[in-house]
């Protein structure tokens, strides 16, 4: 098995998310090299000590493990087998497929590259960029058990790591985290509404529920920025959006009917389409004081 000090890595996205988890990468002592699209977005971790290539073929050359971190199925496809990355990879190589795709593609993903002699993990992760700069991400890890475990110790400077079951099991856990998130994320901009409306702070309600059964990281980061009125992304909403699409479709196909999946859904449909998908999905409260005619201020 190869050793930590020789395994190489290629990064092939580094964007919110893929910067920094290149960054504890390369502090845990790790050879990467980097590519992303738009090469402005890859050019500062060469300061760290990351290796940059112009594309993705170039750089999984020679490399051991490859990640993945891209915006959806259809930039991976394209980045694996249009732009050459899975001919260019050598037999024996893994690749971890971080990004959140739909389950059948990383199934189909998997089996092609199969053929190819390459193992294949779809690990998507959840945690945000806050958790991936403290490596603290939740990492849920599809495909051969025995794989996973032999990559342990690339994922442990990333955050925790869950094998969760065969190919596209790690996709479908983190479309049902997704779905978590987004209705939670309207629990709370609905209840930030009602407590405003019936004359409370914001801020203080916030405060006064923090440790009682509503607790919740979302709560806790995405409820402080609907006080403070601050939707940067972290997570924009058109990803969010992207998510719940695939949730839905999933849902068809298994026959579930999940009528909070879908309200959600349609909410985020309706705030990307008024031109606000690169906006923070916490920022769902601003189509909610749309429809109700409101507009909010920070809390002192």
């Amino acid at each position: 098995m190869t050793t930590k000090a020789t395994k190489q890595i290629a990064f092939l996205g580094t964007g919110l998310m893929g910067a920094p988890m290149v960054l504890r990468l390369l502090a845990a002592g790790f050879p990467v090299t980097a590519w992303n699209r738009d090469a402005s977005k890859s050019a500062p971790l060469a300061a760290s000590g990351a290796r940059l290539a112009s594309n993705p073929a170039e750089a999984v050359q020679g490399a051991d493990v490859v990640f993945t971190m891209l915006s959806d199925g259809i930039a991976v496809e394209d980045v694996l087998f249009t732009q050459g990355v899975a001919t260019a990879l050598k037999k024996g190589a893994v690749v971890i497929d971080t990004s959140s795709i739909a389950p059948p593609i990383a199934r189909d993903h998997a089996r092609r590259l199969t053929t190819l002699g390459v193992a294949h993990v779809d690990a998507p992760v959840s945690g945000g960029v806050v958790g991936a700069e403290a490596g603290t991400l939740a990492i849920m890890a599809g495909g051969d058990p025995e794989t996973v475990e032999s990559l342990a110790d690339v994922l442990a400077p990333l955050g925790r790591v869950t094998h969760v079951g065969p190919s596209g099991a790690g996709q479908i856990c983190k479309l049902a985290n997704q779905q978590i998130v987004a209705i939670t994320i309207g629990a709370i901009a609905e209840a930030m509404m009602l407590v405003e409306a019936g004359g409370a702070s914001r801020e203080k309600f916030r405060q006064a529920i923090r440790g009682g059964f509503a607790e919740s990281r979302i709560l806790e980061l995405h409820g402080q920025r609907m006080v403070d009125r601050r939707f940067e992304p972290g997570g924009p909403s058109r990803l969010q959006l992207k998510d719940l699409n695939a949730v839905v479709a999933m849902a068809e196909t298994y026959s579930l009917d999940l009528p909070l999946t879908a309200d959600v859904r349609e909410a985020f449909d309706s705030f990307v389409a008024d031109g606000n998908g690169d906006l923070d999905h916490s920022a769902l409260l601003l189509y909610l004081e749309k429809i109700n005619h409101r507009t909010g201020a920070a809390d002192d």
